[in-house]
């Protein structure tokens, strides 16, 4: 199931390329990505009070940090970065650049969180990033612009990663805070560039571009980390290249060259590589206490309710140290050294 919420956030994601496109015909970029932002957090605020009957895990003082971490580097500073690098290098080195942002993600992941790596994690991630450069046909430029770009790319795999470390907590409010901050920014800029406002249908478009690519789609990938991790879940969401390029094939006319076909073979391989992947050992949980949502009878939830509650359920509760032997992932209950 993780792996389907990875590939529906990169699907949905994917998205905004041909309809970015269409949009960008009666929208500024700043404006399309103030809407979209504003629409993400809309999106997300509606269907929480109006669809939502979840149980998930609140936020706690202890989660701030990382909150606000993955919501200036992901929501504030990445947006920054690339419009500053786009008005300064070609569309195909920032394409280029931003294609490392998988790399970064796996490598914080791994070097300063405590993830597992692997052959399999570090060849998948090649494959993706290769194929990545295939679609963007390998444009050279490593001048100023495509530097920023690679600075946004650092930035969401930091926003990636500190993401990660909250992705136990309820992700309607997690992805509707970026959405905020991103769209308040954004929008700002967008006032300051000045010219004129948005027609409102265009305007409503964005919005509702914004709910399905930006929302939906980050609210799906904070469910793929919870079992996966940064690294893996960032390594499946990183075909969203290819699915958008694939998009706008079917939808906009566009050319299937072979550098399409390329890089769909580079990125299924490495879903392939990390969907096969299997990983056991024996291994310590150390004393824990947090709030999430969580089921018994997983071999890690096995605290005394009367009576216990039927299916999931969250609040807060206690890990005792346990020693046990069973295969996992990279997720929240897993981040041991090996």
């Amino acid at each position: 199931m993780s792996t389907l919420y990875a590939l529906a956030a990169a699907l949905l994601f994917s998205v905004s390329v041909p309809a970015g496109k269409l949009l960008l015909a009666h929208l500024r970029p700043l404006q399309l990505s103030a809407l979209c932002y504003a629409g993400s957090a809309l999106g997300l605020l509606l269907w929480r009070a109006f669809a939502w009957r979840g149980a998930e895990g609140r936020l706690e003082r202890r989660d701030m940090p990382y909150v606000a971490g993955f919501t200036l580097a992901g929501g504030v500073l990445a947006p920054l970065l690339l419009f500053n690098g786009l008005s300064r290098a070609s569309s195909a080195s920032a394409s280029m650049m931003l294609n490392f942002e998988l790399v970064f993600t796996s490598l914080i992941a791994v070097l300063a969180f405590g993830e597992r790596g692997g052959w399999r994690l570090w060849t998948a991630a090649a494959l993706v990033t290769g194929g990545g450069l295939a679609l963007s046909g390998g444009a050279a430029g490593a001048g100023e612009g495509a530097l920023l770009v690679l600075g946004a790319a650092l930035m969401w795999g930091l926003d990636n990663n500190l993401t990660a470390r909250v992705s136990l907590k309820d992700p309607v409010p997690l992805a509707a805070l970026k959405g905020l901050a991103g769209g308040l920014i954004n929008g700002v800029l967008a006032l300051y560039a000045g010219g004129p406002f948005p027609q409102a249908r265009w305007a409503a478009a964005a919005l509702a571009l914004g709910a399905l690519s930006y929302g939906a789609s980050l609210a799906f990938l904070i469910l793929a980390m919870r079992e996966l991790g940064a690294s893996r879940a960032g390594a499946f969401f990183g075909v969203y290249p290819f699915l958008g390029a694939a998009l706008g094939a079917l939808l906009l006319g566009e050319p299937a060259s072979w550098r399409l076909a390329l890089a769909g073979g580079l990125m299924l391989a490495a879903f392939l590589l990390l969907a096969s992947e299997r990983h056991a050992h024996f291994h310590c949980h150390e004393a824990l206490e947090h709030d999430h949502l969580h089921a018994h009878g997983d071999g890690h939830h096995g605290h005394p309710h009367s009576p216990i509650p039927p299916g999931a359920h969250s609040h807060q509760h206690r890990h005792e140290l346990l020693e046990h032997l069973h295969p996992h992932s990279s997720d929240a209950h897993h981040l041991h050294g090996h």
